[in-house]
């Protein structure tokens, strides 16, 4: 079996909400390594991504211990790689600077990945994934698309301010996409009206839930299988269809006693997910409990040694839940 994670690789600057300095390389190496440390070697974890050609070395480093992570698709032929300093003002929220800007991943990236089980699509801002990359492994593979709203939700200004924006051509991706996964706020930038006040507009990207299934039939009217919405430490909500019918479930988050860095926990949730569904394909309750313990191991340190290995994750999971 083989999982391909697809996304930026940034070096990262982060001031956490209790004022201590983390750097490090981030986004799809949380899953990567999460996802190496899950499985053993029947599963090959393919992370894809475009670096400066100065970071190629130590990221292939970095990952040379997790003997099942595939580095080869990792290229720095444009010296072109994500630079990002974050400064959390508490634990779910955060200021965002982007210093340098990958190039896309494009169909030629993937040509050698069709036969992947899974390919698990992590960008953090709007110019990382071409739509046309997923128009391919859609014509050509059979792999699960399991999709981040945070890359086409988010964009950069070019003093370099990151911000939120309405994901205005989501219908032309959502066909694309089997597992659309966001959060609550990245829900808010897909609801939006055909027309508004400037009154309205102002305040517009608020934080409201009343309007989510209307969402999530939108997204399986138009191809989506599950949208999965995470709501921070609460949980998250799965709408996926049964017997034509939009069904609605929650899944609690499994509660941690002391956060220290709550840095890659989205991302992280997604490698979660994509083992959930090599276990059972259309479970995405169980799916999305393999997310939660992610998100939660995630959130236990500053380094990659906060994620443990099947076993270890499936007692919390069983501590947590009764069941799997």
């Amino acid at each position: 079996m083989r999982i391909a994670i697809l996304g930026p690789i940034p070096r990262d600057h982060i001031t956490t909400h209790k004022g201590e300095i983390v750097e490090k390389y981030g986004c799809i190496t949380h899953p990567a390594i999460a996802l190496s440390k899950l499985t053993d070697d029947t599963v090959e974890i393919i992370p894809v991504s475009h670096v400066h050609k100065k970071d190629e070395g130590p990221i292939k480093s970095l990952f040379a211990p997790y003997k099942n992570i595939n580095t080869d698709f990792i290229t720095s032929e444009a010296d072109q790689g994500d630079v990002i300093s974050l400064k959390f003002l508490d634990q779910n929220h955060r200021e965002e600077k982007q210093l340098a800007f990958m190039n896309p991943i494009l169909p030629e990236d993937v040509v050698k990945l069709l036969d992947c089980d899974i390919f698990v699509f992590l960008p953090i801002t709007d110019f990382e994934i071409a739509l046309d990359t997923l128009k391919y492994i859609k014509a050509n593979s059979k792999g699960k698309i399991i999709f981040d709203a945070h890359g086409p939700t988010n964009t950069v200004t070019k003093t370099g301010s990151r911000y939120h924006k309405f994901w205005i051509d989501q219908d032309q991706w959502f066909p694309y996409i089997d597992i659309l996964k966001m959060n609550l706020e990245e829900a808010n930038c897909c609801l939006f009206k055909k027309e508004y006040s400037p009154e309205q507009l102002e305040n517009e990207l608020h934080e409201d839930e009343s309007q989510l299934h209307v969402l999530g039939q939108r997204c399986i009217e138009k191809g989506v299988k599950a949208l999965i919405i995470t709501l921070d430490e609460r949980g998250c909500l799965i709408y996926s269809e049964e017997n034509g019918q939009l069904q609605e479930q929650f899944v609690p988050s499994i509660k941690v006693d002391h956060v220290v860095d709550t840095t890659g926990c989205g991302d992280s949730f997604a490698g979660g997910l994509a083992f959930g569904l090599l276990q059972e394909a259309e479970n995405y309750v169980l799916a999305a409990k393999y997310g939660n313990a992610l998100g939660a191991q995630r959130t236990q340190g500053k380094t990659f040694e906060v994620f443990k290995n099947l076993e270890e994750t499936k007692h919390m999971l069983l501590e947590y839940y009764g069941q799997l």
